[in-house]
């Protein structure tokens, strides 16, 4: 008869590898589920337990090798040692109770509970099995010879399956999970914050001709005018730079920097000519250009100012690093404010706003948060004749992504002038969908 091991020994030892199984199967759970990018961050910080569980990560054909092999010796030992004390106490019916038995302890404390806090609080245990698995890789050998046949055999049937472990896909978000991710944490930042970090994300679906002033708005110095016009032109603009061009605007010259001008030593000497020597060379800017490699661009280019241009070469307007920046943190500039159309004038008697129909939709957007469509023409203009098809009359009403649109003025082929209700102020009875 074989020598009998006391009973509180036996069950010592079942509770012990029942809570080893359980370290093992909630590691296992936290290091693959912890986030990937806040590791990064504590890592960088000095997080000793992150560092580690980094360094385990870049493995993780090893990392979950160790972990099985660990977790089912423990489990085996644990089926082993439950059959003993069950054969001491009631023979081999008693065995079979033990299996049942040992199998839902291991299932509710070996494995559904600490996966489920492992889930839920993936740092506090992944860190700690951080520094477990890297001792035990880095300095008991049968453990880490043991895991390397184990993973060398793994690996060989995935790439019999035609994977190669090593080539594992990156933590890398795209896009649109990065802009997933800043909708969802819009609470935990301020207003401001988010809107410019959601606006980053978008620049590059817009392009420069979305916010370029068209050519028909440009405000220029013709050089053929006379030197007084000249003058008039550069003190009513307002602006600090001008494009400088002879005749028409696709025959630009050069960008103009008012401050040359007048900081000039003979101010009482100056002429076209003397103005022609000032000018900085044209900066082009192909038309469909992105925003984000705009930016790159004119940081590159240590320019402020492009001339749009399409295929053809002819200018179609001017974007400027002020436009581009606007895109991101809203409106700063120095420019005059009625650079453009104007904008939109409150209806105290109507209700709803007065705009200009010549209003650049992104804008008009940006200033009065907004929500009117941007994939397709760039002034409103544009976007009620789109969606009409054809030259409206006045008092013609229309809806433009909820927004109630009647059209107060019109002049030959183009709207003028409307008024725009916001959803909730649109009466039901004013506008219809075109």
């Amino acid at each position: 008869m074989g020598i009998d091991i006391p009973l509180g020994t036996l069950f010592g030892s079942m509770l012990f590898l029942l809570l080893c199984s359980a370290f093992f199967s909630g590691t296992e759970t936290a290091l693959m589920s912890v986030n990937r990018y806040r590791l990064r961050h504590l890592a960088s910080t000095g997080h000793r337990g992150a560092r580690f569980a980094e360094n385990l990560l870049k493995r993780p054909d090893r990392l979950i090798g160790v972990i099985l092999f660990c977790n089912n010796l423990v489990n085996n030992a644990l089926a082993g040692i439950v059959t003993v004390a069950a054969m001491q106490l009631g023979g081999p019916a008693a065995a079979a109770i033990g299996t049942v038995v040992v199998t839902i302890a291991v299932l509710i404390f070996g494995e559904v509970t600490p996966k489920t806090y492992a889930a839920v609080r993936p740092e506090r245990v992944a860190f700690t099995g951080a520094y477990f698995y890297h001792f035990l890789l880095r300095f008991l050998l049968p453990v880490s010879w043991s895991v390397a046949l184990i993973t060398l055999f793994s690996n060989g049937l995935l790439r019999l399956l035609g994977m190669r472990p090593e080539d594992s896909a990156g933590h890398n978000l795209t896009i649109e999970e990065l802009r997933t991710i800043l909708a969802e944490s819009g609470a935990l930042l301020p207003r401001k914050r988010h809107e410019i970090m959601m606006r980053v994300l978008e620049l590059g679906e817009i392009t420069v001709e979305d916010i370029m002033i068209p050519q028909s708005e440009v405000v220029g110095i013709d050089l053929t005018d006379d030197w007084e016009k000249i003058i008039a032109t550069i003190r009513g603009s307002g602006y600090t730079r001008l494009p400088v061009y002879r005749e028409a605007i696709d025959n630009v010259v050069g960008l103009l920097h008012v401050k040359r001008l007048i900081a000039h030593p003979n101010s009482e000497k100056l002429s076209a000519t003397v103005l022609e020597s000032l000018l900085d060379e044209p900066y082009f800017v192909p038309e469909g250009t992105p925003l984000n490699k705009q930016l790159v661009q004119f940081q590159r280019s240590r320019q402020r100012t492009g001339f749009v241009v399409d295929e053809y070469g002819d200018i179609q307007g001017i974007v400027t690093l002020e436009d581009l920046l606007e895109e991101i943190v809203g409106d700063f500039t120095s420019e005059p404010a009625d650079a453009g159309p104007s904008l939109p004038r409150p209806d105290t008697a109507s209700g709803g706003y007065i705009i200009d129909a010549s209003a650049n939709v992104r804008v008009l957007n940006r200033t009065m948060h907004w929500r009117l469509p941007t994939d397709g023409p760039k002034t409103l203009n544009g976007l009620i004749l789109e969606k009409l098809g054809s030259i409206p009359r006045k008092g013609t009403g229309l809806m433009l992504n909820g927004y109630a649109v009647e059209i107060l003025q019109t002049s030959g082929n183009v709207v003028e002038t409307v008024r725009i209700r916001q959803p909730e102020e649109a009466p039901p009875g004013l506008a219809r969908e075109a």
